[in-house]
């Protein structure tokens, strides 16, 4: 294993270290009749802030996703 491989692997690693922590950071889906009471309330009282940062939190997400799939991509070729 090369130098290149190793580099790859370890930022393979932080990456996915990083899809699982954008992905826990996201606000759950609440689900239910009791969910639909609380979550309209909320989703109310907070309209602005919980926007933005589940928006910036869903882009995230795609865009590490998409840079562990290319990294998983690059590693098998190589």
């Amino acid at each position: 294993m090369g130098t290149f491989e190793t580099i790859l692997v370890v930022l393979q690693v932080i990456v996915a270290v990083a899809v699982v922590l954008v992905v826990l950071f996201q606000s759950g889906k609440n689900a239910g009749l009791s969910g639909a009471i609380a979550g309209a309330a909320e989703s109310f009282m907070s309209k602005g802030k919980a926007k933005t940062t589940d928006a910036m939190l869903a882009k995230a997400t795609k865009w590490v996703a998409a840079a562990f799939v290319i990294l998983t991509l690059l590693i098998t070729i190589i």
